[in-house]
């Protein structure tokens, strides 16, 4: 096969050559370019996993230190004073209608997860149709929120403005020992 197209290479005019051969040329560019972008992602997937796998090792080996500042900072905690989803959820509401805001309500229920005798509850709040009169009511739910720390959280706040009235969408979590 080879030899076929040597023969039928030698047999074309010089023009034709020229032809063939910048085809092949374009088409080793083509690839080479394909080539090195592929190496190139390769190179950055195995540079973010040796990164990776350095903090996990990292962490690791300072597995003893994280437990000890965990057991350490679960015993500073009132296990009576750690809420359950329920009470989340409630004393959630109760603050805000504190504060005076309305047209509040909680998306669904709080999800928890749970890892040995902790728990933490996460609840999507959200308050709609917030005007320039309820940012002093809004401030006083926000203090009220935080004076609640380390018990209850805020995880995410985000304040969204359609021109004259704001939409506050919060999830908050709190953390339960069990007894």
């Amino acid at each position: 096969m080879i030899r076929t197209l040597r023969a039928f290479f030698l047999r074309c005019l010089l023009r034709e050559k020229i032809l063939l051969l910048v085809f092949v040329l374009i088409a080793v560019l083509l690839w080479l370019s394909s080539f090195s972008a592929r190496a190139g992602r390769f190179w950055a997937q195995q540079r973010a996993t040796t990164s990776s796998l350095h903090q996990q090792n990292q962490l690791l080996a300072q597995h003893d230190a994280i437990e000890a500042a965990a057991q350490k900072a679960a015993a500073l905690l009132d296990p009576t004073k750690t809420r359950n989803g329920n009470r989340l959820v409630a004393e959630v509401q109760q603050l805000a209608n504190d504060a005076g805001l309305h047209n509040f309500q909680s998306n669904g229920a709080p999800t928890t997860k749970t890892s040995g005798q902790v728990s933490i509850h996460t609840l999507d709040f959200q308050i709609s149709r917030i005007t320039a009169a309820d940012w002093p009511a809004l401030n006083n739910f926000y203090l009220a929120l935080s004076a609640r720390s380390p018990y209850i959280g805020i995880v995410k706040f985000a304040l969204n403005s359609n021109g004259v009235q704001h939409t506050l969408a919060l999830t908050v979590s709190s953390v339960e020992i069990a007894h």
